[in-house]
């Protein structure tokens, strides 16, 4: 059996691959391309293209697809095979530089936004050579950009890679000033925690809300939740582990660098975190990690549920984007060294995140919202919807030191003793952890908390690359005609800090006397809602930055915000419809069954003997009945409000009459059809309970 380094990466047209199948030039031409974004000449492509067929072929792959990323958050590929006639009547495996280069699927039916109409069905697939080619199954995946017929980015890879132009050319800008000549690219790199249940599949089939909307829409608290915290990275069930060995193997096959995986909070919740890489690869890595995900529990006769609050009273799902800045020397531009407080460099770039995070915090916050992270932010197991920064103690009192300009006095690293002589020494990191804190500094990394378990990181990149590009462009605008760069770099780091440390908090993220402090003494957003968050992609503020730096044009913003709105719509209208469904089809029915059991249980009590007393019938058929009532009049009054939601045009209102009407009417109905679910015998209960889903997995 071949070990790990043998076949990782086997299954992906990497350097290793290109540099052993490649002439010399056309290795070389192909490298300038992916390293400086040189044009590739149509030979080139030819002689690429070639070699990643005959690759692809000896692999067992028949087809191809431009593999890319439109947006509906999931991915998309049109097969088509290698297939080309021979005169003989046969046929050979062909594949031109042509097709590598560009594709044509159907644009008309992804979501657009208004960008395209119906009827105007004509996209295109461009090739990004940044990310390797790879085989899933027998078919070549061909990481891809996807456009409009005009022009328009119809994807999230484009407006990623636009970014990371971004915040690379303004960068290199204030590298030059500390005179790293050298330095020719500057990249974000990301490494995204992936949080996700297992719950098994029997079960889950017969839950009509987990199989239509990914979460439970009903459910009373089982006996025991994560209470006791005994699942927090404990020993994983035989079961479990089978999976993650399954898992890790097909991951590395594709060179993702699966490093990390736990048992997280909630029972049935664990974690899988990988190594860091560009956010472009990190991005494509995330997609196919949810995928794969997928297909491999369903091996294990498991489902594996990425929904962001898939069980109300049990931790949700996250997904920590982990944020650095790094350059092709090598060198990590937030990491502090042994001296912070005497690293200068290190200092400007942190006050552009700072800086960036708050101006731009509506963003950040537009980019994690989404029907289902609606029901996470905010509650005590992710951070809340108000963003700020955790720096600890250490870079708080240097910024302080800087902004009154006192000389720092710390500096020293501490070294943890632990009472016990034969145990290790070791020295105390820069900063604790602070697990609700949606923007956390983390040693040599922004943690950014926020984003959703089903989410594209591309989203949550896409601002913060751009957010962080604009700080530095006006840092770089301002110190490049300095006479003195020492001193006006002091200043500017200073008064930096004075204007934007507000957005500074280290404390608890989950106490309700931070929110009021935050909104009402520090002024910052609090955005609870999708309906909320969304209008921030058109504050013009917001779209003057990201159209400056090229990120997006006007009509692709606005485009976004029709998206979002009205995923939201469709979702939660899903839900709700689905909920009816449930109550009418199944616990009503299940309801009135138990019902007449305990009927014809107490005349078998009065026929046998009418001196027998029948208070608990009766009182368990008063209860039944009265939530049997309330569960018919509350469905009865949701399928009303749906009926009316339909009649309003306007997407805004809509999408806040699903918050301020069509959200509160579910929460009703599940509140009655939970409490019968306390006083109904098992069987009768038409579906698995949460102690059935949490704890089925063993």
């Amino acid at each position: 059996m071949p070990t790990v380094p043998e076949y990782f990466g086997s299954l992906v047209f990497d350097s290793r691959v290109m540099k052993a199948r490649l002439s010399g030039e056309v290795y070389h031409s192909l490298k300038q391309t992916i390293q400086k974004g040189t044009r590739l000449d149509l030979s080139v492509a030819n002689a690429v293209a070639a070699a990643m067929k005959d690759w692809a072929v000896e692999n067992g792959a028949t087809h191809y697809t431009h593999w890319f990323q439109p947006l509906t958050g999931v991915t998309a590929e049109k097969h088509d095979s290698f297939i080309t006639p021979a005169p003989d009547g046969r046929v050979i495996m062909e594949f031109s530089g042509k097709e590598l280069i560009k594709g044509e699927p159907d644009a008309s039916s992804f979501p657009s936004g208004g960008l395209r109409a119906t009827f105007e069905a004509r996209g295109y697939t461009a090739w990004d050579p940044t990310s390797y080619a790879f085989i899933k199954g027998k078919t070549l995946c061909i990481p891809t950009a996807f456009c409009s017929y005009g022009g328009e980015a119809l994807d999230k890879k484009t407006p990623l890679l636009r970014s990371m132009e971004a915040l690379n050319r303004q960068a290199l800008r204030i590298l030059q000033l500390f005179g790293h000549q050298d330095v020719r690219r500057v990249t974000a790199s990301v490494g995204p925690e992936q949080e996700y249940f297992l719950i098994d599949r029997d079960m889950y089939l017969r839950r009509r809300d987990l199989v239509y909307t990914g979460r439970t829409l009903f459910g009373a608290r089982p006996p025991k939740g994560q209470e006791l915290d005994d699942h927090y990275f404990g020993t994983i069930t035989p079961r479990v582990a089978a999976f993650m060995e399954d898992l890790n193997t097909e991951l590395w096959k594709l060179g993702i660098l699966a490093k990390t995986e736990h048992n997280e909070v909630a029972p049935a919740q664990h974690e899988l975190a990988p190594i860091f890489t560009t956010a472009n690869i990190a991005t494509d890595h995330n997609q196919l990690t949810m995928e794969i995900m997928q297909k491999v529990a369903a091996r294990h006769n498991l489902v594996c549920l990425l929904h962001e609050k898939p069980f109300a009273g049990v931790n949700g799902s996250g997904k920590h984007n982990n944020w650095s800045i790094t350059t092709d020397t090598g060198v990590n531009l937030l990491s502090p060294g042994e001296t912070p407080h005497e690293n200068a460099q290190f200092l400007l770039f942190l006050a552009a995140v700072i800086q960036a995070v708050d101006d731009y915090q509506g963003l950040l916050r537009s980019s994690v919202a989404t029907a289902g992270n609606d029901h996470r932010l905010g509650a005590n197991e992710a951070p809340p919807a108000v963003i700020s920064i955790f720096l600890g103690d250490e870079l708080t009192a240097i910024l302080d030191a800087i902004e009154t300009d006192t000389p720092y006095s710390g500096g020293k690293k501490q070294k943890m003793k632990l009472g016990v002589d034969a145990l290790p020494r070791f020295t105390r990191d820069n900063t604790d952890r602070n697990r609700t804190s949606p923007f956390a500094f983390t040693g040599n990394k922004f943690e950014f908390r926020m984003v959703g378990s089903s989410d594209s990181i591309a989203c949550a990149n896409i601002m913060l690359n751009a957010a962080v590009a604009e700080s530095l462009r006006l840092f770089a605008d301002e110190l490049e005609g300095a006479g003195d760069f020492a001193d006006a770099l002091h200043r500017l780091i200073q008064k930096t800090i004075k204007a934007h440390k507000r957005i500074i908090f280290n404390g608890n993220g989950y106490d309700d006397a931070w929110i009021t402090q935050a909104t009402e003494e520090r002024g910052l957003l609090n955005l609870r809602t999708t309906p909320d968050a969304v209008p921030m992609l058109l504050e013009p503020d917001n779209m003057e930055m990201l159209v400056r730096h090229g990120v997006y044009s006007e009509t692709e913003l606005r485009s976004r915000y029709e998206i979002i709105l009205e995923n939201y719509c469709k979702t939660v209208v899903i839900e709700a419809t689905t909920m009816v469904d449930m109550v009418r089809k199944e616990i009503l029915p299940g309801v009135e069954h138990y019902l007449a059991d305990v009927v014809s249980t107490a005349g078998a009590k009065k026929e046998l003997d009418p001196s027998l007393p029948c208070g608990y019938e009766r009182r368990l058929l008063h209860k039944l009945s009265a939530l049997a009532e309330a569960m018919d009049s509350r469905t009865e009054e949701l399928e009303q409000q749906l009926a009316a939601l339909g009649t309003i045009t306007d997407l805004a209102e809509r999408a806040a009459a699903i918050r301020d009407i069509i959200l509160p009417a579910m929460s009703a109905l599940r509140c009655a059809a939970d409490q019968a679910e306390t006083l109904t015998e098992r069987s009768c209960w038409p579906f698995p309970t949460y102690g059935d889903l949490l704890f089925g997995v063993k």
